[in-house]
């Protein structure tokens, strides 16, 4: 009943939204024809009819089989509401303008009559009526493009130098994946090709940052083998993200939301990775070494867990010149990376995704995520400290990417 009810009012929300912005769509086709104007009435109801009847049937296709086409639909109907608030920012600012324009022909001109005010009123804008259907127009048409480029992965590649790296591991080229959600992936070639991109570039170390599911260990068994490919001469790497506990759903007993948890532990130890769960490992070359810190996830944002616990990872790491840390979270790097742990050079983290959206051009990085996040993709440097926040391999909630591309990080380290 409660989800019935939740169901129905948001379509009452939608409905009135819709009446909004048909005062604009009306605005823009005054030099229509009657019977263009007729369809373009007749079309702009009947879409906002059938996305809220689909939205009204979400519900109804629970069923795994229908997860797919769940999702692009859900997608789908949220891509068309947020074109139109978009849309209706434009609209409002009109109407903002057409009230003080009125008020001050109240306020100035009381006596005059029909000088300041046609007989129908201060009429709308054209142009800004044009200009919020336009931008809805090229958001919604943005986020149905977006749906290709989902495992269109992007190489990423970075030189970091560290006064304090042993010389053994100058040119050391580090691979790091994160977020590979694979409860949403759908195309195992595409997946495979993504694995065969990594493999290419033969790297020394592959780190995976988190999130390898989005809810269910068992959503990783039919690309277990494609990832099982990861090899390294330095070896295969992995922590936890909040999505690997399994929080996000309901589970009947606490007793199968850990069996599953470490069935996830068990899987990655199948596929060769080596899972660092609070801990840290020493990392030998021409017997030089360096420590690779691993810990459970940890978030500053009180919404996600904080099941890591840095100090015990840390503890007799002290010994090694350079140190890398491994945090899937990375609002985790300011809240107690920096402050308590200044020795800790190189933190790599996920999580973000860029939001799967945004706009990464010359002189340009923006993205919706960074008022969440003050690091959110790319490098970050304070001091003598960096942190490199990865895109994500995977996608989750919207299948789709927007100006942030799935991401391949290589490091090499000088």
């Amino acid at each position: 009943m409660r989800n019935w009810r939740f169901t129905a009012v948001v379509i009452i929300l939608v409905v009135l939204l819709d009446f909004y912005i048909f005062q604009a769509v009306k605005t823009v086709s005054q030099g229509a024809s009657a019977r263009w104007r007729t369809i373009i009435f007749n079309g702009y109801w009947a879409l906002t009819i059938i996305s809220l009847l689909l939205f009204a049937l979400l519900p109804m296709l629970s069923d795994p089989y229908w997860h797919r086409v769940r999702t692009y639909v859900f997608a789908t109907i949220l891509g068309f509401f947020f074109a139109k608030l978009l849309a209706a920012l434009f609209f409002l600012i009109d109407d903002i303008r057409r009230l003080i324009q009125w008020a001050s022909g109240k306020l100035f001109f009381p006596n005059t009559e029909g000088e300041n005010i046609s007989e129908d009123g201060i009429s709308r804008s054209v142009f800004l009526s044009w200009l919020g259907l336009g931008m809805g127009g090229a958001l919604f048409s943005s986020l149905v493009y977006g749906f290709g480029n989902k495992y269109s992965y992007k190489i990423r590649r970075l030189s970091l130098a560290f006064d304090n790296l042993p010389p053994a591991f100058k040119g050391l080229k580090i691979i790091q994946l994160s977020d590979i959600h694979s409860g949403s992936l759908a195309d195992q070639q595409a997946v495979a090709h993504g694995v065969d991109l990594v493999l290419a570039e033969k790297a020394d170390l592959i780190l995976f940052t988190g999130d390898l599911v989005n809810d269910t260990a068992v959503e990783m068994e039919p690309y277990k083998e494609i990832f099982s490919r990861l090899k390294a001469p330095m070896g295969v790497f992995s922590t936890l993200g909040n999505h690997d506990y399994g929080d996000y759903i309901w589970w009947e007993t606490p007793e199968l939301k850990k069996a599953n948890l470490d069935r996830l532990k068990k899987l990655q130890t199948d596929m060769g990775w080596r899972l660092l769960m609070n801990e840290h490992v020493a990392l030998e070359k021409d017997g030089q070494h360096i420590a690779l810190i691993g810990i459970e996830n940890w978030s500053a944002k009180a919404r996600f867990p904080k099941h890591g616990r840095l100090n015990e990872a840390y503890a007799g790491a002290e010994k090694y010149p350079f140190k890398i840390l491994m945090s899937h979270d990375p609002s985790h790097w300011d809240a107690q990376v920096r402050p308590h742990f200044p020795d800790i050079d190189l933190a790599l983290a996920g999580h973000t995704h860029g939001m799967q959206f945004g706009v990464e051009i010359p002189g340009l990085k923006w993205s919706p995520v960074q008022y969440v996040y003050k690091q959110w993709a790319g490098l970050y440097e304070e001091g003598r400290q960096k942190l490199y926040v990865n895109r994500g391999f995977g996608f989750i909630g919207y299948p789709g990417r927007v100006g942030i591309l799935p991401e391949i990080t290589v490091i090499q380290l000088t």
